[in-house]
């Protein structure tokens, strides 16, 4: 078994990428957000963090997270997340999709990918980045012509507190540019 080498720091700045089972569009539609949103939300109440930016996409989320000063378990955070949002998915009889036989033993359902791509913040403008990034990232999938257009991301909530016009991402961002090219 592969074991997989995390940079963890306490109080640490994350990007996340958490990608479904085969990439199905499960988390297309509102009931699905509510899902994610209600375990997302029951997982800070007892596994604090900041959701600073985020983005679903029908089979992909992004999100850039700040942890407590004193903690740098996010691996626990993922899990309870993803174990709590296929309980409800199960819960209202949707079927995901069948898993295989390594998953059958190990007891798992076809919701997501077992593991996520995850990244420290570094600075202002890895920061900044990030968030361009994750707002801009229904348009580069084709999903909409301008971020505002997606409801289902912290867009809105950067152009009320001014970090964006309401027309910004009509165009890829220069801040994201050849950056989104080398990391994909």
């Amino acid at each position: 078994m592969s074991r997989y080498r995390r940079w963890r720091q306490p109080g640490g700045t994350y990007f996340f990428t958490v990608v479904t089972h085969e990439r199905r569009p499960i988390l297309a539609g509102p009931e699905a957000i509510a899902w994610l949103r209600e375990a997302m939300d029951n997982t800070r109440a007892t596994r604090p963090f900041d959701l600073l930016a985020g983005v679903v996409l029908p089979d992909h989320i992004h999100c850039l997270w700040r942890l407590p000063n004193d903690d740098d378990d996010f691996p626990t955070r993922w899990r309870m997340i993803k174990t709590r949002f296929t309980r409800s998915m199960l819960a209202r009889a949707r079927q995901p999709a069948r898993p295989g036989a390594s998953r059958l033993r190990r007891g798992e359902h076809g919701v997501w990918q077992r593991r996520f791509w995850e990244h420290v913040i570094r600075d202002e403008r890895d920061l900044k980045r990030h968030v361009d990034y994750i707002h801009y990232n229904p348009v580069r999938h084709g999903l909409v012509g301008k971020a505002a257009d997606w409801p289902y991301s912290t867009f809105r909530k950067y152009v009320e507190m001014n970090e964006y016009p309401d027309d910004w991402g009509e165009a890829e961002p220069e801040t994201i540019r050849d950056w989104a090219i080398r990391h994909e």
